[in-house]
């Protein structure tokens, strides 16, 4: 028994050196890998090593095994493969060059998570490049591998033999047979030796694309010079090595909000106007850096000459007017400031201004279209254009763009569409107090928006009118149509959103009769404080809520005056009809305090069951129903034009209400009678059903 004992001791002990030699030759390889991506699962890759060698001979092969580890994401990548995928050439056939490694998909998250935790960190401008250098020094496979040497004139494969971290550059040479390709002209191979010959076979690392390796073998090396060529091409600018400010961090101040800024752009969440804005300024800053450095390298600092005198006065200039770009630059970078302080709208918008009346005095009425018929052709004249040209002071013109019909209009004129698709490529401003129709079905004549990033249709004149139309927006992010100034009739329109959807700014009018309003991810309606709005038989829904009314009690601003009558809300994600209004403590603690006095909670109950549920306090998710809202909106006198019967009454109401996202709120905050706050004019007639979180509420921010 003892000898069995100790027999069992030695194996033990031998299994204990055993996995100590294998979990020393892991952290090894996890030391090397400690600053790069993919580290975070080193834990996992230490326990791989453990019993990856436990079938080795001896221990001396698992050392090499991990000294010959490249630093990529993924320990045993010979085993496992590549994880990326193939990107295939375009030449298809007809090319010999291989595949590379389809990098350029990264989401923003990956990017962001390599450059603040890998490339970057907390470095200062400064030390931009020698952070970088050390991060490429760790990540990179020194030689031997295969890359796709690629310029605006000509692709060729290359072998790479060594690397010039500080220059960012590696020494290649061609692999051959040659395998290339040129764009609009002709290249020998003698003609790439002496190119290779004149930079010393070095080419810049950001020019270069791994070929595609199913092993896993150059997966980081791939991701890596993706990072570099990105961070270079979209994120680095000249003059940031030169900020007289060099004590922030870089990523911090510069890189997070570049990036996200791409992100916003890639993903059409920046108007054009903003975006052609902000390459215009990066332009202007390039070339003004480019002309200052030259001056600056031109001049003589122990020169007292009156030519270096003028050039310092022009360095000066140039620096001031560098700096202005510079501003302007970080402001719209700043996600929090580029809207406020940056974007007046786009340049179209700000030249589009009201023509007035013709010098002539001639009206003219715009027909477009694309192809006629002869009935449609006698119709127009029948019912349009022989009444309307019934003066001599009257023409008629020809358009096959609504845009540029829209654009040829003075005050007075009339435009109409016949039957048919219109695409459109921008957006349709209406600046002057002209009419709009249709010649048909709304579904019969469409305009449909094909561009991105400003908002579709806007109106700024004294009195404009659109009817029998239908409208299709595509990824406007300013929305279908915005009411900025003046009045907006709208009549037996269909608005298709996919964005935001109709805006009635402070001071503009809209009235929208018989109209149908759908899909929009924000508000369906969205009324701004001093704004008059009238609603009259819409259909509203499938939106993300039916209606919103902003800042509705705000003392401030005027208040919106509102007509709803015979409306038919439904089916939208949220609320049928939503306040957004200024909320805090005091008045959250006012409500609950008035909630919990048992006498007027009494004197409500008596009188009707008030609209938001009093027990609101143990359910806060409570929903209104939307025949008992209606019903108790109209016996208690919202849907007259008679304030003095409402205060007759003598009933406070509870309208309803939506508790802030931000806040948890126990109690139910009651909203007096609206007439007192002179919102709506009249409400009558309206229909809500089935919106997911109740017909009426009230979002306090």
């Amino acid at each position: 028994m003892e000898q069995e004992t100790q027999e069992i001791g030695c194996i033990i002990s031998d299994m204990s050196d055993m996995v100590l030699v294998d979990f020393q030759s892991a952290v090894k390889s996890q030391e090397a890998e400690e600053c790069l991506p993919g580290a975070g699962s080193n834990l996992l890759d230490i326990t791989q090593a453990l019993f990856q060698n436990e079938n080795n001979e001896s221990g001396e092969d698992s050392d090499d095994d991990d000294d010959d580890d490249s630093g990529t994401d993924n320990i045993g990548s010979e085993k496992s493969g590549t994880q990326l995928q193939r990107c295939e050439r375009h030449g298809g056939e007809s090319s010999n060059l291989p595949d590379t490694f389809q990098t350029s998909n990264l989401l923003f998250y990956e990017r962001f998570k390599a450059y603040q935790d890998y490339m970057l960190g907390d470095c200062k401008p400064s030390e931009v490049k020698a952070f970088t250098a050390d991060y490429l020094e760790k990540a990179l496979e020194p030689c031997d591998w295969l890359a796709l040497w690629s310029t605006d004139v000509f692709d060729v494969v290359v072998e790479v033999q060594d690397l010039d971290l500080n220059d960012l550059k590696a020494c290649v040479k061609l692999v051959l047979p040659l395998q290339w390709e040129t764009r609009s002209c002709e290249i020998t191979e003698e003609a790439f030796n002496s190119l290779l010959e004149a930079t010393q076979h070095k080419v810049l690392l950001i020019e270069l694309q791994v070929v595609y390796n199913e092993s896993g073998y150059l997966d980081q090396t791939a991701l890596t010079l993706e990072h570099l060529r990105f961070f270079y091409k979209h994120i680095w600018r000249q003059w940031d090595e030169e900020d007289e400010d060099d004590d922030f961090d870089y990523f911090v101040r510069c890189v997070e909000p570049r990036l996200r800024l791409y992100y916003d752009i890639l993903e059409d969440r920046v108007p054009a106007g903003l975006v052609a804005e902000y390459q215009s300024l990066l332009q202007s800053c390039s070339q003004c850096f480019q002309q200052f450095s030259e001056l600056r390298s031109g001049l003589s600092p122990d020169s007292d000459s009156e030519l270096d005198n003028v050039s310092m006065v022009e360095g000066l200039k140039l620096y001031d007017q560098l700096e202005t770009f510079k501003r302007k630059l970080h402001i719209i970078e700043n996600p929090l400031l580029r809207y406020v302080l940056a974007y007046k709208g786009s340049s179209r918008r700000q030249c589009v201004q009201s023509r007035g009346l013709r010098a002539s005095g001639m009206k003219v009425v715009h027909v477009v279209t694309g192809v006629c018929s002869t009935i449609q052709l006698q119709s127009l004249l029948t019912a349009r254009l022989i009444p309307l040209s019934s003066s001599e002071d009257t023409e008629i013109q020809f358009h096959r763009d609504p845009v540029l019909a829209v654009d040829a209009c003075h005050q007075g004129d009339i435009v109409i569409v016949l039957p048919g698709t219109y695409s459109v490529s921008s957006s349709i401003f209406i600046p002057d107090s002209i009419t709009i129709e249709g010649f048909g079905f709304p579904d019969e004549v469409v305009i449909e928006n094909q561009h991105k990033g400003d908002l579709f249709v806007e109106s700024t004149g004294a009195d404009v009118r659109v009817s029998n139309i239908k409208f299709i927006q595509h990824d406007a992010i300013e929305g279908i149509l915005c009411v900025r100034r003046g009045t907006l009739n709208m009549e037996n329109c269909v608005l298709q959103c996919e964005t935001t959807g109709v805006i009635v700014r402070t001071s503009a009018r809209l009235t929208m009769n018989m109209c149908d309003l759908y899909g929009s991810k924000g508000a369906g309606v969205e009324i701004y404080p001093g704004s008059i709005c009238s609603l009259v038989r819409n259909g509203i829904h499938h939106c993300k809520d039916g209606v919103l009314i902003k800042d509705f009690a705000n003392e401030l601003d005027g208040m919106p005056s509102i007509t709803m009558e015979n409306n038919v809300i439904h089916n939208n994600e949220d609320y049928g009809l939503i306040l957004v209004k200024p909320g805090n403590g005091e008045e959250l603690s006012h409500a609950c305090e008035r909630e919990e006095d048992p006498a007027e909670d009494k004197q409500e109950e008596a009188v009707s069951e008030p609209l938001s549920s009093t027990s609101s306090a143990t359910k806060p998710d409570t929903q209104l129903s939307s025949n008992s809202a209606a019903s108790q909106l109209e016996s208690a006198g919202i849907n007259s034009t008679d304030g003095d019967m409402a205060s007759a009454a003598g009933k406070k109401w509870q309208f309803g209400r939506q508790l802030s996202r931000n806040k948890e709120v126990s109690c139910s905050r009651p909203v007096q009678d609206l007439m007192e706050h002179q919102i709506f004019v009249s409400v009558q007639g309206n229909q809500f059903k089935r919106n997911g979180q109740g017909d009426f509420g009230i979002f306090f921010y």
